[in-house]
């Protein structure tokens, strides 16, 4: 499938795939998206509560999410271990494409996949090149970003089959973020034995959802 380099309303660049109909961020701001899903709702909540912040990413994509929590732990002096799966990664021109202002950014597409690469003192990443129902680790998560294309194009990816498997990989307390406010979401999730909550969303959305692995559920 083709893919094309999109600038979206906040100036960041992004990248739609036409075939498919989808962005790989919101259009209205891939940058303000994903600070607001992923680094507000989900990462900064969670900051010093934990030696090691072990991070799960659903959908690595232009890698934004990634390079936004380098940035967080090595301001607030935070550990995290990133882990981010992803079945059809850029190729290193797609991603030079995208001329994202930090440093980092073109080292997390050219570091190796299946190892974990130690980019600072605080963060440590590990690509793995694969689909999440083929996925499995004996890590346990303190942090999901689920950040899969929309359920109307990718509806095997937000099944209570795959929540309850995510689910399972998460320790006591964790917490997954979504940009997704989808009642049939929400249903899977709750079914799967999280507890769910629908709090303010991204530019454009009105909601998102933030769910949590409450300790004594399945």
């Amino acid at each position: 499938m083709k893919r094309e380099i999109i600038i979206t309303k906040d100036g960041t660049n992004s990248i739609s795939i036409p075939e498919l109909n989808v962005t790989y961020h919101s259009i209205h701001g891939a940058l303000q998206e994903s600070k607001h899903v992923y680094i507000e709702a989900g990462l900064i909540p969670l900051l010093h509560q934990y030696e090691t912040i072990h991070i799960f990413e659903m959908g690595f994509g232009t890698g934004l999410n990634a390079v936004l929590s380098l940035q967080t732990a090595t301001t607030s002096q935070q550990k995290i271990h990133y882990t981010a799966i992803e079945l059809f990664p850029l190729t290193i021109e797609e991603a030079s494409l995208l001329h994202y202002s930090d440093e980092n950014f073109m080292q997390f597409h050219q570091c190796e996949w299946e190892k974990d690469i130690e980019l600072n003192p605080y963060f440590t990443l590990h690509k793995t090149n694969a689909s999440l129902r083929d996925y499995s680790t004996d890590q346990s998560i303190n942090l999901i970003y689920f950040d899969a294309f929309a359920a109307t194009v990718q509806p095997e990816l937000w099944s209570k089959e795959i929540f309850a498997k995510l689910f399972a990989m998460m320790a006591a307390n964790a917490v997954l973020v979504t940009y997704s406010s989808k009642g049939s979401v929400r249903r899977a999730m709750l079914e799967s034995g999280f507890s769910v909550e629908k709090i303010p969303g991204a530019l454009h959305k009105r909601e998102m959802i933030r769910a949590r692995k409450i300790p004594g559920t399945r």
